[in-house]
C-alpha cells in the first residue's frame, strides 16, 4: 500500500531533476542556435516534463501544427498548460511579473521569452505592450491566458480584452485554443488545477497520483487580420474556446459560462458578489 506514494516522490524528484537540466539547457545551449534551435529545444524539454508528470498529448495536429506564428489564447487551468502548449507549439508566455521571483521556474521563465507584466502604472503597462509588439512582429509565436486566472476546468471567465491589443497593432492572427486535462476513461480531470490555496507541490503530487492524464488541445478558432476592436476579438475568442471545450467535456458535462457582458460584471463587483480563490497565473486586464 506504501509502493504508490513511494512512486509518485519518486517521479517528483525526477521532475525536479528535469527542471535543473531545463536550466543547464537554456544556460549551455539556448545561445548556440537560433528561434528554431531554441523551440525545437523547448519542445523536446516540454514533452518530457509532460511524460514525467503521466500526462500525454492529444491534438488535431494538421490543424495545431499550421500556426507558424501570431498571438495564442486559451483557457486556463494549470501551469502545466504552458508546458502542453509548448509540446506542441513553442511560445512566449504573457505572466505575473510574480513568477519571475518562482525558485528555478521564474529563472527558466525569464530566459525563455517571456513578457512580465507589472500592475499598477500606465507606464508598465505601455512597456509590456511595446515588448508583446517586438515579439509578434518578429514573428514569434506568444501566449496568453486572458481569462487572468485559473480554474478548475469546470467554467470558463470572461475573456479581458486588453492583451489583444498587440495582435492587432502587430496586424498578426489570433488563435483561439480550447484545454482540457482528461483520465483514461474520457472524463474530465481536475487533477491539475492550480486554483484556490493550492501549492505547487501539492498540485504536482495531484497529477503525480491521479495514474495518467490526457491534455487535450483544440484549435477553436484562428482569426486573420485586419482584426476587429480588442472587445469584439475576445469575445469570438472566448465563444470559439468555449464551443470547442463543451464538445471535449461532451453533453454530459456542458461547461457552465461565465456572462461575458462587461457592463453586468461592474453590477455584480458593485453589488459585492463573492469570487472564486484562484492562484493568478496572468495580469486582469
Amino acid at each position: 500500500m506504501q509502493s504508490f506514494p513511494l512512486l509518485a516522490g519518486l517521479r517528483l524528484l525526477l521532475v525536479a531533476l528535469h527542471l535543473i537540466y531545463g536550466a543547464v539547457l537554456v544556460a549551455l545551449l539556448f545561445r548556440l542556435g537560433g528561434v528554431p534551435w531554441r523551440q525545437r529545444l523547448k519542445r523536446i524539454w516540454s514533452r518530457q516534463l509532460l511524460m514525467l508528470l503521466g500526462i500525454q498529448v492529444e491534438s488535431d495536429e494538421s490543424d495545431v501544427f499550421r500556426i507558424d506564428s501570431g498571438l495564442l489564447v486559451g483557457n486556463h487551468i494549470s501551469f502545466i498548460d504552458i508546458f502542453v502548449i509548448n509540446a506542441l507549439l513553442p511560445s512566449g508566455f504573457v505572466a505575473k511579473s510574480e513568477v519571475a521571483q518562482w525558485p528555478l521556474i521564474g529563472w527558466l521563465c525569464r530566459h525563455n521569452d517571456t513578457v512580465f507584466i507589472e500592475r499598477g502604472s500606465r507606464k508598465a503597462a505601455h512597456r509590456t505592450h511595446q515588448h508583446m509588439l517586438r515579439m509578434l512582429g518578429a514573428g514569434l509565436r506568444l501566449a496568453i491566458f486572458p481569462e487572468g486566472t485559473s480554474t478548475a476546468g469546470d467554467t470558463l471567465l470572461p475573456f479581458h480584452a486588453a492583451l489583444f491589443q498587440s495582435a492587432i497593432d502587430a496586424a498578426v492572427p489570433v488563435h483561439a485554443l480550447a484545454l482540457s486535462y482528461h483520465r483514461a476513461d474520457g472524463t474530465r480531470s481536475e487533477a491539475p488545477a492550480y486554483i484556490d490555496d493550492i501549492s505547487l507541490l501539492d498540485c504536482l503530487m495531484t497529477v503525480l497520483r491521479a495514474g495518467g492524464l490526457t491534455a487535450r488541445v483544440t484549435l477553436a478558432a484562428s482569426f486573420a487580420p485586419p482584426l476587429p476592436n480588442r472587445r469584439h476579438l475576445a469575445h469570438r475568442a472566448h465563444q470559439a474556446v468555449a464551443t470547442a471545450l463543451e464538445r471535449a467535456h461532451g453533453a454530459a458535462q456542458a461547461l457552465p459560462l461565465i456572462d461575458f457582458n462587461p457592463e453586468k460584471r461592474e453590477v455584480n463587483r458593485a453589488e459585492g458578489t463573492a469570487q472564486p480563490l484562484r492562484n493568478e497565473a496572468a495580469i486582469k486586464t
